[in-house]
């Protein structure tokens, strides 16, 4: 059985990430839940800064909880970045040690859901990322277009 379109192009993203960070393209690993966080674009992502940057901006406007968050990365990612509980919750660990993000317990007295809002030392850090990962997107970008191109014609 042939790979579905949505397969082959996750498949040229994690390509075209692997070649605009500098890493080889590697043949892909079955996405198991051992091996979703080692394949070379989510490794990339997370290395330059990707994920908190998307949380800080989901998070900028109105709080969000943990799962939530999850969902809303792989919506806009179309699935291409899954990140699971045992990366976001250490993430949002980190960004609120760091004073970045605040956390409330939705019913504190039944520790339920937990809400994060961002700081005013979280918005600052949140323009610095703004500034720092374009770069990176853009040549993300542009490989991919490279690859659209290339394979498809245009």
């Amino acid at each position: 059985m042939s790979a579905s379109k949505s397969e082959r192009s996750r498949e040229a993203v994690r390509e075209a990430v692997a070649q605009a960070g500098g890493l080889e393209a590697a043949a892909p690993a079955p996405r198991s839940a051992a091996t979703k966080g080692q394949d070379p674009f989510t490794t990339e992502l997370r290395r330059r800064e990707v994920l908190p940057l998307l949380v800080l901006h989901l998070i900028s406007d109105n709080p969000s909880y943990g799962n939530q968050l999850m969902e809303r990365i792989a919506a806009m990612t179309a699935g291409v970045l899954l990140v699971n509980p045992n990366t976001m919750y250490p993430l949002l660990r980190r960004l609120e040690g760091r004073g970045l993000i605040r956390g409330d317990w939705e019913h504190p007295e039944r520790r339920t859901r937990r809400y994060y809002s961002l700081t005013d030392a979280g918005r600052e850090e949140y323009s610095r990322l703004v500034e720092e990962v374009r770069p990176f997107l853009d040549s993300v970008k542009t490989s991919i277009d490279e690859i659209v191109r290339e394979v498809y014609g245009g």
